[in-house]
């Protein structure tokens, strides 16, 4: 295997080094000059640069490419990258409006907003443990400031802390896991490992610590139970958009990295590793479903939520290896969609240095009545989440249902029966909350308006894509089928 970079691998690189040259041209402009509307448009403008980079490198390039040891760019690297970039310009678009009444600096919010995006780029792309570690660590570190970044408010700084003792905590899990593989297999790249391993007689205990300790970090970043604790707590804490950003992007990049990770080491998802995968889903579906029921905040609802969604997703991937990439493809595609479209509500409704974000269901109550096309979107996104049919979040349901079926995983099956119901019963609650009129309230109290236009038209983009995605799946299909995703 070659370490040299080639022009063509440097070509494939395009994406991240696109995004990386916006995070540079952010923090040049912020110190040329503090404006908030020129800094968030060129933020835009490169993260567009960045998806036209994705479109132009898997048109143009001979994928898979290569590059160096650390880093493949193939079909699947180019899915994920588009789908990280997409979420990401969503969350800038939308955090705008939402910072246009910041008492402080502004403007660093879409440096690092560009920055953890690059980081989840270079994890989809890595094949080599070195190329993962750095990678999570572009990722993470710009969370923790992120998570801080209204320190005015006592919760907000309570969440950075968190996330950033935590994100510390998984980091050395991880370094440890890996020293260990490589103590047995003296290789750290994940073909490296898997052909040592499987030539070993049997696997020491150490190899199986080591997949353990993997997947522990993992765990933690995807808050799957019962690593979950801090997630409702951040995403409380933290400002609104960056909660978009940490439910959709961060989520994203990691679980991408983790599927290419089992792919191409088999060892973490067979034998007593696919018992605990098992266990592990399970866990987080009734868990994350049974925790969210009790929630009046929305930021926390939609965290425990995000929990479960997250326990479905690992039934495709403890039922079939080989099929479970188109599965995880679509069921991802649209809970982004989904939770982007939430949480742009909430940023949308959000008066923040006017108080806290607008958080509690209670601020929800009659909002149909004063602004019933925000109200429109929510209800629309909750339904999706709850999977009804002719909605975005049924066609991602439908497919792991039918990959369950096919593996005869019943348990994981019941589980997400059982789930669904719950989930159906706290989806319902916000919705009726939404067109509940308090006493003296007049229909259509409020001017018939998106309130910030930018943002608005996002929302109503997004809406449109849930509706769409769920009448109409075919297109979205084509395209999952036709990037490579089903190899």
């Amino acid at each position: 295997m070659s370490s040299e970079l080639t022009l063509q691998g440097l070509q494939a690189l395009a994406p991240i080094i696109a995004c990386s040259v916006t995070a540079v041209a952010v923090m040049l402009a912020i110190a040329f000059k503090r404006n908030h509307f020129f800094n968030a448009t060129v933020t835009v403008a490169g993260l567009n640069l960045s998806l036209l980079a994705v479109w132009w490198v898997y048109t143009n390039i001979a994928l898979p490419q290569p590059v160096t040891q650390l880093f493949v760019v193939d079909a699947y690297a180019c899915f994920y990258m588009a789908l990280i970039l997409f979420a990401t310009l969503a969350c800038v678009t939308l955090a705008n409006a939402y910072m246009e009444t910041h008492p402080g600096n502004r403007e660093e919010l879409y440096l690092l907003i560009t920055l953890s995006a690059v980081g989840g780029l270079v994890m989809v792309c890595s094949r080599h443990m070195a190329g993962l570690f750095i990678g999570m660590e572009i990722l993470s570190v710009p969370l923790f400031g992120l998570a801080a970044y209204s320190f005015q408010r006592s919760r907000s700084l309570e969440a950075g802390v968190k996330y950033l003792v935590l994100s510390a905590m998984s980091t050395a899990f991880m370094l440890f896991g890996m020293a260990l593989l490589y103590s047995q297999t003296g290789e750290l790249s994940y073909a490296g490992i898997q052909k040592m391993l499987v030539s070993l007689e049997t696997l020491p205990a150490i190899a199986w610590a080591g997949c353990a300790m993997l997947f522990v970090a993992f765990a933690f970043k995807l808050s799957f139970v019962p690593f979950h604790l801090w997630t409702p707590d951040v995403y409380e804490g933290a400002p609104a958009p960056v909660s978009a950003f940490l439910a959709t992007v961060s989520k994203l990049a990691v679980f991408a990295a983790f599927l290419r990770l089992l792919q191409e080491l088999p060892l973490m998802s067979f034998g007593p590793m696919h018992d605990v995968l098992t266990v592990i889903a399970g866990l987080s579906i009734v868990v994350g479903n049974l925790l969210a029921l009790t929630q009046s905040n929305i930021k926390r609802l939609l965290g425990y939520s995000s929990i479960a969604h997250f326990g479905y997703l690992m039934i495709a991937v403890v039922a079939d290896l080989r099929m479970e990439q188109p599965t995880v493809a679509i069921y991802l595609l649209t809970y982004i969609i989904t939770t982007l479209a939430a949480f742009g509500v909430m940023i949308q409704v959000s008066s923040p240095y006017n108080g806290a974000d607008a958080d509690n269901l209670h601020n929800y109550r009659g909002l149909f009545w004063r602004r019933p096309y925000l109200a429109s979107v929510l209800t629309v996104s909750m339904l999706s989440m709850a999977g009804i049919p002719l909605t975005a979040g049924f066609i991602g349901k439908f497919h792991i249902i039918f990959i369950g079926v096919g593996a005869g995983e019943w348990w994981l099956l019941a589980a997400l029966v059982i789930g669904s119901a719950l989930g159906l019963y706290y989806y319902l609650r916000v919705m009726i909350t939404l067109f509940l009129a308090e006493a003296g309230m007049r229909r259509f109290e409020a001017p018939l308006n998106w309130g910030r236009t930018t943002g608005g038209l996002v929302l109503l983009f997004l809406a449109l894509l849930m509706l769409l995605v769920g009448a109409y799946p075919d297109p979205f299909l084509r395209l999952v089928m036709a990037s490579g995703m089903s190899a």
